[in-house]
C-alpha cells in the first residue's frame, strides 16, 4: 500500500512542499479543535431545527409546474427561519446565485426615490452594475433608487462620523458586505456588524439592514440575523449548501422584507406559493445539514494557507494568526505570474477539470480580467476548492472552499507546488 506522502508526490507534491505543510500543521491542532467545536454547535443547532419542523421523506418528494402546495420546499424555509432566528426565510432554485439573491432582496425593498447606502466602502464587483455604480440596464439607478458610499477608515474600521452624515431622509435601506468580496480588508465579525447596525437604527430605526453574510455562515456561533439585520442573504452554493446544492439562494429576515422579496422574485400576489422544487429537496436539506462540518474544513484550509505563505513573505488577510469571519482567505502573489501558478495548483488538485488549465478571462459582471481555478462537481460552487481574483494589482488571489479539510490541504500544498515549479518561491 502506498503511503500517502507516496500518494502526494504522484500527484505532483515535492518530499520537501510535503514536509514543509507538516510542519505548519503540527502548530495548528489547537485552532483547528476550537473550529471544531464551532461546527459541533452549528450542527446541533440545525439539527434542533430539522427535528422541530418535523423534517420527513414527504420533504423530499419532487414538484413541478405551479409548486402549488409544496410541504418540502415550505418547510426547508421554516428550518432556515429557525436556524437564523427570523421570522420568515425564502430559499429557492429559482435563486440562480448570490448576486441574484442581493439583487432580489434590494430591488424588492427599494422603491424610486429610496437611496441604498454602504456603510462598507465599494460593494463586491458583480454588485456594482446591479446598483448602477457601472451603467447597466435594470440596475437600481435606472428605477431611480440613487445610491451613497461611505469609505472604510485606513485601519478598515467603519467611519461612524462619515456613516452619521450620510444618513438622511431618503436612506431606505443600508447594505452591509460581510466579507472582503475582492478587496484585501478585514472580513467583519458578526458582532461587528452588530455593532454597526445598533448606530444606524439609533440614528434612523426604520433604515432596513441588509447584510451579504455570502462565505460567513456557520463560521460563528451566531449569525447577523442574531444581531439586528433585517435580511441576510446568500448563496446556496456556498456555505449552507454545504456542497450538494446544485443551485439556489436563501433570503431570512423579518416577514415584512421576505415577503416583499418573494413578490419580486415571482409575481406580485403570487409571492412564496409558487415555485416548485424540481426534485432538488434532499440535496437542499442535506446540503444544509453537512454544512456546518463542510464550512469547518473549507476554514482550516484557509488557515492552512495563511500560515504556509506568509512565512514564506506574501501579505495575507486575513494574517496567520487572526480570528476569522469567514471562508475566505486572500493572498497577496506579487504578480499576474504568481496568480496563474497558484490558480494552476488549485485546479490540479480538483476532483474534477483537474487536466484543464486556468487563464484570466473576461468574465461577465466584472471591469477586470478574471482568473478562476474551480474543478467542483457544481458549477461555480466557492465552497468547494477554488481560487479566484481580478488581474489587478496587488494581484491578490482569493482562496476558499474544500469540502474536507484533507483536500483543501492537498489544493494548497498543490498550489504552493507550482510556485515553486515556476520559480517563484523558494523553500
Amino acid at each position: 500500500m502506498l503511503k500517502l506522502q507516496e500518494f502526494y508526490q504522484e500527484m505532483g507534491v515535492s518530499p520537501a512542499v510535503y514536509e514543509y505543510g507538516e510542519k505548519v500543521c503540527e502548530k495548528l491542532k489547537k485552532r483547528f479543535a476550537e473550529i471544531d467545536q464551532i461546527a459541533e454547535y452549528n450542527q446541533a443547532k440545525v439539527l434542533n431545527a430539522m427535528q422541530k419542523n418535523r423534517v420527513s421523506a414527504a420533504c423530499f418528494a419532487a414538484t413541478t409546474g405551479y409548486g402549488y402546495d409544496d410541504v418540502g420546499r415550505d418547510n426547508l424555509e421554516k428550518v432556515y427561519a429557525d436556524v437564523f432566528h427570523t421570522e420568515a426565510a425564502l430559499v429557492r432554485p429559482q435563486i440562480t446565485c448570490g448576486t441574484h439573491a442581493l439583487t432580489v432582496a434590494l430591488s424588492a425593498n427599494l422603491l424610486p426615490g429610496d437611496e441604498l447606502l454602504s456603510p462598507v466602502g465599494l460593494p463586491y464587483d458583480t454588485l456594482q452594475e446591479v446598483i448602477g455604480i457601472r451603467e447597466s440596464p435594470c440596475s437600481l439607478k435606472e428605477y431611480g433608487v440613487s445610491y451613497r458610499q461611505v469609505d472604510l477608515l485606513a485601519d478598515g474600521k467603519f467611519d461612524y462620523e462619515g456613516i452619521r452624515k450620510a444618513i438622511n431622509e431618503k436612506t431606505r435601506l443600508v447594505t452591509i458586505q460581510r466579507s472582503k468580496g475582492y478587496a484585501t480588508r478585514p472580513t467583519f465579525s458578526v458582532t461587528q456588524i452588530g455593532e454597526l447596525i445598533a448606530f444606524i437604527k439609533d440614528i434612523k430605526p426604520d433604515v432596513v439592514c441588509m447584510v451579504d453574510n455570502c462565505y460567513g455562515e456557520f463560521v460563528e456561533t451566531i449569525e447577523p440575523s442574531d444581531v439586528g439585520a433585517d435580511m441576510v442573504v446568500g448563496s446556496l452554493i456556498k456555505n449552507p449548501g454545504g456542497g450538494l446544492a446544485p443551485i439556489g439562494g436563501y433570503i431570512c429576515g423579518t416577514a415584512e422584507c421576505v415577503n416583499r422579496c418573494a413578490y419580486r422574485l415571482s409575481a406580485p400576489g403570487l409571492g412564496q406559493e409558487v415555485g416548485a422544487n424540481l426534485g432538488l429537496m434532499p440535496a437542499l436539506y442535506q446540503g444544509f445539514f453537512l454544512a456546518p462540518t463542510v464550512v469547518a474544513s473549507a476554514e482550516k484550509g484557509a488557515i492552512f494557507a495563511a500560515n504556509l505563505y506568509q512565512p514564506l513573505g506574501f501579505k495575507c488577510v486575513p494574517d496567520a494568526e487572526e480570528s476569522r469571519h469567514d471562508i475566505i482567505q486572500a493572498i497577496e502573489l506579487k504578480s499576474e505570474e504568481g496568480m496563474i501558478a497558484f490558480c494552476g495548483g488549485i485546479q490540479a488538485a480538483a476532483p474534477v477539470d483537474s487536466f484543464a488549465t486556468p487563464l484570466p478571462w473576461e468574465m461577465p459582471g466584472y471591469s477586470d480580467k478574471v482568473i478562476m481555478a474551480a474543478g467542483a462537481f457544481v458549477q461555480g460552487s466557492s465552497i468547494e476548492l477554488s481560487a479566484d481574483g481580478p488581474i489587478r494589482p496587488p494581484y491578490a488571489v482569493y482562496f476558499q472552499g474544500g469540502l474536507t479539510w484533507p483536500h483543501a490541504k492537498l489544493g494548497i500544498l498543490m498550489s504552493l507546488q507550482k510556485m515553486i515549479d515556476a520559480n517563484l518561491i523558494t523553500l
